[in-house]
């Protein structure tokens, strides 16, 4: 009964949410532009399979920091805090026991490369920001790996239904190397906006920079409009 009762606690605050941030959701430029630069047959948003700049690869490329962090599914915790009416500590349990979501979506890369139709399997940020509630005040969030890696991410963004934090891709364990045990997906955004071994999301009232966006990154990061540098 108490599984359940928190289920439909995070079920009745994900609509909350997703009505306070539709109309901002809907004017982003991976759904809303209507001039999107890019190739081939149109995404399930709208947009061009393809963004401008962009390879499709049948691989997938690692890139990092040069630091690769193993951690233990004992040892692995995500702190959800900051600007949130109930912040939470989780382990890999109570992460696993969150609703779980599985999606295809692409995944393309700042350094002109895309993988089209992923399967991943994982915990929407959505239910997450449900689960602690941000406040009326919270306008973005700073994500955190690791490895010492972070970055920004508008709360219109971060809300979509396709963003994850995924710990499974194509049926396996998503690889350490690729992020593992647990890093968030952006699939409407440039790839660098999803941190690889992620251990905590701090929801913010005002956006600070990120680690490239430190040195010259774009804030926004949409594929479609080539928006790579500030």
């Amino acid at each position: 009964m108490e599984q359940s009762d928190k289920l439909n606690r995070i079920v009745e605050a994900r609509m909350k949410l997703r009505n306070r941030f539709e109309e901002k959701m809907k004017q982003t430029p991976s759904l809303a532009d209507e001039r999107p630069m890019g190739t081939g047959k149109l995404n399930r948003h709208g947009m061009p399979e393809i963004p401008v700049g962009q390879t499709e690869t049948r691989k997938w490329p690692v890139l990092d920091l040069g630091i690769q962090p193993q951690i233990p599914l004992a040892e692995w915790q995500l702190i959800v805090d900051g600007e949130v009416e109930h912040p939470v500590k989780l382990n890999w349990d109570e992460f696993m026991a969150l609703p779980q979501t599985e999606d295809t979506s692409d995944f393309h890369c700042v350094t002109t490369w895309s993988k089209l139709n992923m399967n991943w399997k994982g915990v929407r940020l959505l239910d997450l920001a449900a689960l602690v509630q941000p406040k009326e005040t919270a306008t973005h969030i700073l994500c955190y790996g690791y490895d010492d890696y972070t970055t920004n991410i508008a709360l219109e963004e971060a809300l979509k239904p396709d963003v994850l934090l995924v710990h499974t891709v194509e049926g396996h364990p998503l690889p350490e190397e690729h992020g593992g045990p647990v890093r968030m997906i952006t699939p409407q955004l440039y790839a660098w906006k999803g941190s690889k071994w992620i251990c905590r999301i701090e929801f913010l009232k005002e956006n600070v920079l990120g680690f490239w966006e430190e040195r010259g990154y774009s804030n926004t990061a949409y594929p479609w409009r080539n928006d790579r540098y500030s």
